[in-house]
């Protein structure tokens, strides 16, 4: 039975659990958190649709830009498997089952599928820096160390609640105006609202993730906000950062850096009402489900942003 560094016993998968979820595939599958590319997917179509508004799209580019968002998720979550079953997060698991934990998977090929994962992103991000600006390459450096230094590394920092920080940053504003500058060699108005609004989102699937894992944080030494904040707390920062992601557009409508169309994503108001309520309960199943309806969430949003630009004037 693999074990962490600690010398305490990992989480195993339970005796109990269907047969088919305990193959190996199915556990990969797992692994990667299908529902967190949303995430990757909206923030790059964000991006495109502001390009494609200000008539400049070089869709090699773009491709690119894709490749290399969603292997960085990929990473990031293979990378914080491995970690949090590193350092014990993951002993008493209220979610999904993870790779490194299961007992099938062995923790240094999850450790080396994150780094696989890096490796794709960087040979990405370098090509697309060097068919587009060479200044990027720093960029996406800084993305690949990021991802890695959340969970792994000697300074954790996802262990000291600054994992939003780092969301929002490479997942919202890198991912989304980066995309639009690979697409239309400038940033174009309503690129940084964009990036905002799909960072925010990103955030609150994080925080809604982290409400599930609270508890078990907590007992692992695991400091991310929802431990520091509670479940009450936690709840209020995720409405606030589902309202920041329609406050974006509307502050970029206002200044006239997009068309009015733009605040097509206000129709989702009753769908973050019913979001932030699913949080209130304690179940993880309850929670699991919100988490799901979170990142759709995200997805629905970047393809009214798209719909409101391409029929705003």
């Amino acid at each position: 039975m693999p074990s962490s560094r600690s010398g305490s016993p990992t989480s195993v998968a339970s005796p109990d659990a269907p047969e088919a979820a305990l193959r190996p595939a199915r556990i990969w599958w797992s692994a990667l958190r299908p529902a967190t590319l949303a995430v990757s997917v909206s923030a790059v179509l964000a991006g495109t649709a502001v390009a494609v508004r200000a008539g400049s799209v070089r869709t090699a580019q773009i491709l690119g830009a894709l490749l290399v968002a969603l292997a960085i998720q990929v990473g990031v979550n293979l990378a914080n498997d491995y970690s949090d079953h590193v350092r014990g997060a993951d002993r008493r698991r209220v979610g999904p089952l993870r790779a490194a934990s299961s007992g099938v998977v062995s923790p240094g090929a999850v450790r080396l599928a994150a780094l696989v994962a890096f490796a794709v992103a960087a040979a990405a991000g370098a090509a697309v820096s060097l068919t587009t600006d060479w200044r990027l390459l720093p960029v996406g450096a800084a993305c690949v160390v990021a991802a890695w230094g959340y969970t792994g590394g000697p300074w954790p920092y996802g262990y000291r609640g600054l994992g939003e920080v780092f969301v929002f940053i490479f997942f919202g504003l890198v991912a989304t105006v980066g995309t639009a500058y690979v697409a239309s060699l400038r940033i174009p108005p309503g690129a940084w609202a964009a990036g905002a609004a799909t960072g925010f989102l990103a955030c609150a699937v994080l925080a809604v993730n982290n409400l599930r894992d609270r508890e078990t944080d907590r007992e692992a030494g695991k400091r991310t906000l929802a431990v520091r904040l509670g479940p009450y707390g936690t709840r209020l920062l995720i409405a606030c950062f589902l309202a920041a992601s329609l406050a974006a557009p509307l502050v970029a409508a206002a200044a006239g850096q997009v068309p009015w169309t733009a605040l097509l994503p206000v129709a989702l108001l009753p769908w973050m009402v019913s979001v932030v309520r699913a949080t209130g309960g304690v179940e993880a199943a309850r929670l699991v489900r919100a988490l799901k309806r979170t990142a759709e969430l995200e997805v629905w949003w970047a393809l009214l942003w798209t719909l409101g630009l391409l029929l705003g004037r």
